[in-house]
């Protein structure tokens, strides 16, 4: 499973810390702020607004850039306010990634210094070989192709090499098209891992699924 790939790409918020995290409460309700300053809603009207931002833009910051001409950088310096402390370290997750042959990525739509902190807090900064964020992708986020593209260029990543993991359906199917391993992490039950399709799997457990990877194989005249 997953033999040939030497390239693995991962998203950042809720997939390598779970999605309920405080973490995740913090980032959400920044977002909801902006788009409540800028709007001049209240959070009822912010999340409506969020919502339909994301389906026609893809990110609040996208729709907010194209509707409002909003700063991106104005935008993003809620990440400066966040409380990181909230993580804690993933040792497990750690051990699990620095096993993986080749190269570690990650790839999020939140910028370079969100990515840092949260790594940094959680342990996993040397587990990784870059961070590829939205400013690198000349602010167009996933799941448009462009962003994937801009990824792709930047590493020199073979995506016939490589494996995707993310959170979100939508931001993997540019991926799986361009020919990548894509795995969905939902974190929705225990299981630590189900294939769902060709090269396509569910990981329940992130880091036991990437464990699974790189676990020895036991021999039958051993058990």
């Amino acid at each position: 499973m997953l033999a040939n790939i030497d390239t693995w790409v991962l998203d950042l918020d809720n997939t390598l810390y779970p999605a309920g995290s405080a973490l995740t409460e913090q980032v959400t309700a920044g977002i909801l702020g902006a788009i409540s300053q800028v709007y001049g809603v209240d959070v009822v009207g912010a999340r409506q607004i969020q919502t339909e931002l994301i389906a026609q833009h893809g990110t609040s910051l996208r729709g907010m850039m194209t509707t409002r001409n909003v700063d991106p950088h104005d935008f993003l310096s809620f990440e400066r306010r966040i409380d990181y402390s909230v993580l804690t370290p993933d040792p497990a997750l750690a051990e699990a990634l620095s096993a993986l042959p080749g190269h570690r990525y990650v790839y999020t739509n939140g910028s370079a210094y969100h990515a840092e902190q949260a790594l940094r807090q959680l342990g996993l900064t040397a587990c990784f070989d870059g961070v590829f964020d939205i400013l690198a992708g000349d602010l167009i986020p996933k799941p448009y192709p462009e962003s994937f593209d801009a990824f792709l260029a930047r590493f020199t990543v073979d995506p016939g090499r490589a494996a995707m993991f993310d959170d979100l359906p939508v931001n993997l199917e540019v991926p799986r098209a361009r020919g990548m391993a894509t795995i969905l992490v939902d974190g929705a039950d225990g299981t630590p891992y189900e294939e769902i399709g060709p090269r396509q799997w569910r990981a329940g457990d992130l880091a036991k699924f990437l464990h699974s990877l790189t676990a020895p194989e036991v021999s039958p005249s051993t058990m």
